[in-house]
């Protein structure tokens, strides 16, 4: 008798037009094939009448039963994921500023972020002494004298070297083609140094100083071919007053940049999130 691999953590994402059952079938198909659920969430929006349901399990990896019978259960058009429990891999990229960059690195050696770094990638070589402190391979790739394209070839052929799972942006200031977001759908992770959509581009900090804005913010959300209009993640904000000149704007900004970038990427990781039209939905 062939023996069986022990069960394995694993989350089920779906997405698909509601109807009545959904739950009590899902639901009912894991406990048959034999899958114990440790987690279960559900939402419907209200608006487009769309089930979203994120669930965790414990199943035997070799076992697909349960997807194909819950792939029938459901409507034609529905989107469904089962993503296995491993360490993931998450390439960072950056340009000059330490502030997000740094944090993540000292995440991931104090293991708050349990991933693994294959890389960071930088068209600027000032942050590869900090980077070599952790150990960490550091990929200078220049750009001066290439268009966007010839740049973004470069580091595309370098990617093909290396396998991952998402790339995340730490503040990497150059603005990536339509060509290159396409490759990774839903797999590329910014920070926004603003509280989207107010401020959008560059030097949010200078427009939300001239604003005399009272709060300010930071958005982490996912890279589409729209400058910083992709489905967002996270947000937070801190409140500011008169007596904020643009540099302590910028200093405080900093820290809360860190912060949400962090919590948009253990969802993320945690596969909690799913996107509906430009939208996400996140179950925490």
């Amino acid at each position: 008798m062939e023996k069986r691999s022990a069960p394995l953590r694993q989350t089920l994402l779906i997405r698909c037009p509601d109807k009545p059952g959904l739950i009590h079938g899902i639901t009912g198909l894991l406990l048959e094939t034999g899958c114990n659920i440790v987690s279960n969430h559900e939402f419907v929006d209200p608006v487009d009448s769309i089930f979203f349901m994120r669930t965790e399990f414990f199943g035997h990896p070799e076992n697909t039963d349960h997807l194909n019978r819950i792939k029938a259960l459901l409507p034609q058009d529905a989107e469904i994921k089962v993503h296995a429990e491993k360490r993931q891999k998450v390439i960072l990229f950056a340009t000059r500023e330490s502030h997000c960059l740094g944090d993540l690195l000292l995440r991931h050696r104090s293991k708050e972020l349990d991933i693994d770094i294959p890389c960071v990638i930088s068209n600027h070589k000032e942050l590869q002494s900090l980077v070599e402190d952790f150990h960490l391979p550091f990929q200078f790739i220049d750009h001066e004298g290439l268009s966007r394209e010839e740049h973004e070839g470069k580091i595309l052929n370098f990617l093909q070297t290396i396998p991952f799972d998402f790339i995340v942006l730490a503040k990497y200031m150059r603005i990536l083609s339509e060509n290159f977001v396409s490759q990774f759908p839903e797999r590329i992770v910014n920070i926004h140094h603003s509280f989207l959509p107010a401020f959008v581009g560059a030097s949010p900090y200078k427009q939300a100083y001239e604003r005399g804005v009272k709060l300010i913010g930071a958005t982490a959300h996912f890279v589409t071919s729209s400058l910083d209009e992709g489905p967002i993640l996270a947000q937070d904000v801190i409140p500011v007053d008169h007596s904020f000149t643009k540099d302590k704007l910028v200093l405080n900004g900093r820290d809360i940049e860190k912060v949400v970038l962090a919590r948009a990427i253990r969802f993320v990781l945690e596969h909690r999130v799913i996107v509906w039209k430009n939208k996400t939905v996140i179950f925490k």
